[in-house]
């Protein structure tokens, strides 16, 4: 449409036109924030000024009005005064009388000028500034105010030139049914419109002061009405970081006083839900934990066939240990281990499923997807070692025995899910594949890690680690001979898997 609107000419440049008119409309942006008080003065300014200077229109309107009436009223009975007095001049055609009249009137300061016509439009008498037209003309252009008295504006100058806003007043002089003559009396508007100008003056003044008192009332009332909005903001921030302890201890008898009081309930549910949580997944995988906490009204039974990895790790000659130490050093024991592995296991995007004396068991690719669950299993398998090596070499240092684990390790398909009873589940794996990896590992000897043939032959495995054949070994509940393997190290540097070992001992990694 654009390039036949430039074939053309004309329809093409305003097509360009209103492009580059939208993109420019397009560039101008809103302040992302605008506080409340600011909003709120510029409300309460907006209402006072309209409020102000609709006052001041309708004040200046009824005062134009007033003074109006007011000259309207004093012309006419001016005017009025000039007919009756001249009324039996005109019929007796004394023109001396008719000037001493209207001589005498046009005296009066608050007058310019009078003029007397005869019933034909003659000019019998006239004093001061005056109309210089005939009487019907003045008359045409006159508007009735009153029945039989009509008033003309019109600019006049004086002496120095300057021009004078004139009224002149106009009645018939009427001697029964009869119209003999017609007076007219000229005032400046000096007065009416120095009288209006002042009003308006006045009005605006008052207007402009009314208006900066009420931009910084506004500004205050503002600032007050959005203290606690404010305050709201800095406990939303607070909540938002974290800082479920944050409470708004200000105490209001209005809307904000109950928003401030549901806002410190919430904080307090907030809090005591990461207390359970934090407390939580210390008896569980925080993944899990977080899982059941976010969707507590869809826990239930139930499970599906996932694709993981299962990796058991038990201490060798952990019966003769035990009834050899007390269950306090047992305990301090396990504990040390176990923390440990729980890192490394946190590492390799591992999860703990449960802990079973002094047997561990862990899953990866659930409950959160891993698609290199297999690899990261065996790496996992081979940090442990190499932690539990670095262990026993500071325990010798110390005086005190060496503590040996045996590792197996299997991969394939497994039912994972909410398992046990609506009163007590637990989130865990089960089937064949579980069960192997079991029995792997009591075939394991100290210090070992074995996998399966076909979790080594893996395609995301094989060329990644270091593997040697065990041995077919018959494991109790599985008809078939399984073959095994020893994981040794690997591919690659070593020295990576220490770095990260040292850190772990030393506490400079945290899971």
């Amino acid at each position: 449409m654009l390039n036949k609107g430039n074939k053309k000419g004309k329809p093409g440049k305003l097509a360009d036109i209103t492009i580059n008119q939208s993109r420019s409309i397009g560039r101008l942006r809103l302040p992302e924030y605008f506080p409340i008080a600011y909003k709120l003065a510029l409300l309460f300014t907006l209402l006072i000024s309209l409020g102000m200077a609709t006052l001041g229109l309708v004040v200046v309107n009824k005062q134009t009005s007033l003074l109006q009436k007011q000259m309207n009223h004093f012309g006419q009975t001016v005017v009025t005064q000039l007919a009756e007095s001249a009324k039996e001049p005109v019929l007796s055609d004394d023109i001396l009388g008719l000037m001493i009249i209207s001589n005498n009137l046009g005296n009066n300061d608050n007058i310019l000028g009078t003029l007397i016509y005869a019933e034909n439009g003659k000019v019998l008498a006239s004093a001061g500034i005056a109309p210089t037209e005939g009487i019907l003309s003045l008359y045409s252009r006159s508007e009735e105010f009153s029945p039989s008295n009509y008033k003309s504006n019109w600019t006049a100058r004086d002496d120095k030139g300057h021009a004078l806003d004139v009224v002149s007043f106009i009645t018939p002089i009427r001697y029964q049914d009869v119209i003999a003559g017609h007076a007219v009396v000229s005032f400046s508007r000096k007065l009416m419109n120095e009288a209006i100008d002042n009003t308006i003056t006045t009005i605006s003044s008052a207007t402009l002061i009314m208006i900066l008192l009420g931009i910084i009332i506004a500004f205050i009332t503002g600032k007050w009405i959005s203290r606690p909005i404010h305050t709201l903001m800095d406990a939303s921030r607070a909540i938002g970081e974290g800082d479920y302890d944050y409470r708004i201890e200000d105490r209001r008898n209005d809307e904000i006083g109950y928003l401030t009081e549901a806002f410190n309930n919430m904080a307090s549910d907030l809090l005591e839900k990461s207390q359970v949580e934090n407390a939580f997944s210390r008896f569980v995988s925080p993944n899990i934990a977080k899982q059941i906490m976010d969707n507590l009204d869809h826990v239930k039974l139930g499970g599906k066939h996932v694709e993981a990895t299962v990796l058991f790790a038990d201490i060798v000659g952990f019966t003769r240990l035990s009834e050899n130490l007390p269950a306090t050093e047992v305990a301090e024991l396990l504990n040390e281990y176990f923390g440990y592995i729980a890192t490394v296991s946190h590492l390799h995007h591992g999860t703990i499923d449960k802990y079973m004396g002094d047997c561990v068991m862990l899953v990866f690719g659930v409950p959160e997807h891993d698609p290199d669950h297999k690899y990261n299993a065996v790496s996992c398998a081979l940090m442990i070692q190499a932690l539990v090596e670095q262990l026993n070499h500071k325990r010798q240092q110390e005086g005190k025995f060496s503590v040996r684990f045996r590792i197996g390790i299997n991969s394939g398909e497994m039912l994972a899910g909410n398992l046990g009873s609506s009163q007590r589940m637990q989130y865990t794996v089960v089937g064949d594949s579980v069960n192997l990896a079991s029995r792997l590992h009591t075939a394991a000897e100290e210090g070992q890690i074995i996998i399966t043939e076909t979790l080594y032959r893996d395609d995301s495995i094989r060329e990644r680690i270091q593997a040697d054949f065990y041995q077919q070994v018959h494991l109790r509940g599985i008809a078939r001979p399984v073959s095994t393997y020893i994981v040794r190290h690997l591919q690659g540097s070593r020295q990576d898997m220490l770095k990260t070992v040292n850190r772990i001992l030393s506490r400079k990694y945290v899971a």
